[in-house]
Formats: C-alpha cells, sequence, structure tokens
C-alpha cells in the first residue's frame, strides 16, 4: 500500500484528507509545525489519529522537510499561510512559509525520487475574472501578498517539473468549506455571527457583492485522492470547485434561511480589502479535472450548496454545545 505524506495534514483540508487517506488504507504520515504540546490540531479527536503517524517540524526548514519526505511515496503538500489579510502586514511571512516551504517540498521530493508530488494552488491566483467559468489558462493576477506567494509556489512546482522531470502535479481549489474550518473563513463567520448574537441578528461583513464558488470539503479531498493513480496530471494544474458562484450577500442570506433566522448587514470596515486587491468573481470550469482527472464533484449547484452548508451549520452547532457542556463542568 502506498506510503503517503500530508504536509499541513492538522489543518482545515489537510485533516479531512488525512482521515481519508487512512479510511482507504494508505499509510498516512502527517507533517505539521512543531509545537512544544504536540497538539494535532484537527485531529486530535480523530478516530484514525492512531493509524496515523506524526512528525513535528518547520516547512521553512529543509532538514526537517527532507526527513519527513523521506521513505514515502507520494506527497501531498498543503502547508501554508493562507490568511489573505495577514498578507498585507507580513508579505514576507508568505514568501518565507509559501515560496521557500514549497523548494523545501519539492527538493526534497527530488532526493528521494517521490513518485508524485501534489502542490495544493488556489483560486485567488486568478485575481478577479475576465471571464467565466475561468478554466486553466486565465491571466493569472496577484492582487495580494498571499496571491502573490502562491503564484510563485505554482510556477516553482512548474520548473521542477519541466527541469527536472519532477513528478509535479498542481491542485488549484476554489474556496473550499465544511467542518473545522477556521473561524476566519467567510462561511464560519456567517455562522457563528448568526448563531451567538440572537438578540439583533446582524451580521458584520466586508464586501458583499463579490462572488465565490464554494466547494465542499468532501469534494475537495476526493480530487486529492483522484491524483494518486492519474497519470495524465503532471506538469499543469487543475482547477477544483463546484462550477457554480454565489455572491457573499446572497450566501448569508441563504444560511440564514437554513438557520431559519432573520439577519441584517453591518459593513465591517476591517473586513474590506483595499479596492484594488479584492477579487470581484471566481467561478471554476472544471472540465480538466472531469476529463483529466475522473473527477467531477457530489456538492455541485444551489442544492449541493445547501446539503454542504447544512452538514457545516450542524457541525459548528454541535461544538457550540460541546463547548456549552463541558464549560459547566467547572462551575461549583
Amino acid at each position: 500500500m502506498k506510503k503517503i505524506l500530508i504536509t499541513g495534514g492538522t489543518g482545515f483540508i489537510g485533516s479531512h484528507l488525512a482521515e481519508m487517506c487512512a479510511a482507504k488504507g494508505y499509510k498516512v504520515t502527517v507533517f505539521d509545525r512543531y509545537n512544544p504540546n504536540y497538539n494535532l490540531g484537527s485531529l486530535s479527536d480523530s478516530k484514525y489519529k492512531n493509524k496515523i503517524n506524526f512528525i513535528f517540524g518547520d516547512i521553512r526548514d529543509y532538514d526537517s522537510v527532507n526527513n519527513a519526505v523521506s521513505n514515502n511515496d507520494i506527497v501531498f503538500h498543503l502547508a501554508a499561510l493562507i490568511g489573505i489579510p495577514y498578507s498585507y502586514i507580513s508579505p514576507n511571512a508568505y514568501i518565507k512559509t509559501n515560496v521557500e516551504g514549497t523548494y523545501n517540498v519539492l527538493e526534497s521530493c527530488r532526493n528521494n525520487t517521490i513518485s508524485k508530488v501534489v502542490i495544493t494552488s488556489t483560486s485567488e491566483v486568478y485575481g478577479s475574472a475576465n471571464y467565466i467559468p475561468m478554466d486553466e489558462k486565465h491571466p493569472l493576477q496577484p492582487q495580494s501578498p498571499y496571491s502573490a506567494s502562491k503564484i510563485s509556489a505554482d510556477n516553482l512546482a512548474l520548473s521542477y517539473f519541466y527541469s527536472f522531470n519532477s513528478p509535479v502535479s498542481i491542485i488549484r481549489p476554489f474556496n473550499t468549506y465544511g467542518p473545522r474550518q477556521s473561524q476566519r473563513a467567510i462561511i464560519p463567520t456567517i455562522i457563528n455571527q448568526i448563531e451567538n448574537n440572537k438578540d439583533n441578528q446582524i451580521v458584520e461583513l466586508g464586501n458583499l457583492n463579490p462572488t465565490r464558488d464554494f466547494s465542499f470539503v468532501d469534494d475537495t479531498c476526493n480530487a486529492f485522492i483522484k491524483f494518486i493513480n492519474s497519470k495524465k496530471c503532471l506538469g499543469k494544474p487543475i482547477n477544483i470547485g463546484s462550477g457554480s458562484n454565489i455572491s457573499i450577500q446572497e450566501l448569508a442570506k441563504l444560511i440564514a434561511k437554513l438557520m431559519n433566522k432573520k439577519i441584517k448587514f453591518k459593513k465591517s470596515k476591517i473586513r474590506i480589502r483595499p479596492k484594488s486587491s479584492e477579487v470581484q468573481n471566481l467561478c471554476a470550469n472544471i472540465n480538466v479535472a472531469k476529463k483529466d482527472l475522473g473527477w467531477s464533484p457530489k456538492y455541485s449547484g444551489i442544492l449541493g450548496l445547501k446539503k454542504g452548508l447544512i452538514k457545516t451549520i450542524d457541525w459548528y452547532q454541535n461544538q457550540e454545545k460541546k463547548q456549552s457542556v463541558s464549560s459547566k463542568k467547572y462551575i461549583y
């Protein structure tokens, strides 16, 4: 059975992917940032954690990355800084983590003769759509330091394919959502504000007009799995999305409806990107994924979005209940 290394494997997408690989019988190793308590992040309560090998280090350090990569067959590289707002404050942190970190992975894979390495990109590399749906030939536009770092990482990965014949593939997910996602992301932000602001039902957001293509995390992880045996996907990016988009305002209204609540909007200045940095529209053309990867989303269209949102809402509400019960244990 193939041995798979997942960098950033205790994070949102990485944890779901690690569980999915373990469930399929692959030998899974997760590499994530060293912490003194050996906290397993999103895998702390996973029923699969005893089937997963954990290695802690620093994606910015070649030696620790090389040590993690050795003795594996396939590498899924997800470790990255992803918060766009922080990239305005510290662009260099994104260069060191997203670009140098990707170099460490690519070089380690080359030196350890890994059979396949899948680099995780992002739809943010496209910037605002020149046309919709956006295929892989859409121009790249770095509208934030985060986007620029990911464009750099993608091109570095392609250079290894062309220069060294490295078995590199690039998966380019659009806006993935689902259980365990950071509170900073738009869907958890909306859910938690609706759940917690029980009196005024005011939801504070940034720009309401931009559209996004939301892909449920199970679909994204299934796409990663497809790369394991694919022979048609080397040396190119492949879009992964639902193939449809929705505005942030309509998304919030839909979530409120699913939660049986009515909401009002309040614009929050701290949630608004600089004008020229805002990506107005994103929508994936997924024809290449269907043809070359043999993948298609199970959560597509408005019905698929509703299905995924219901699962996500249920998870966050259950988390609230668990925290409430846990806190009551310590009231004397």
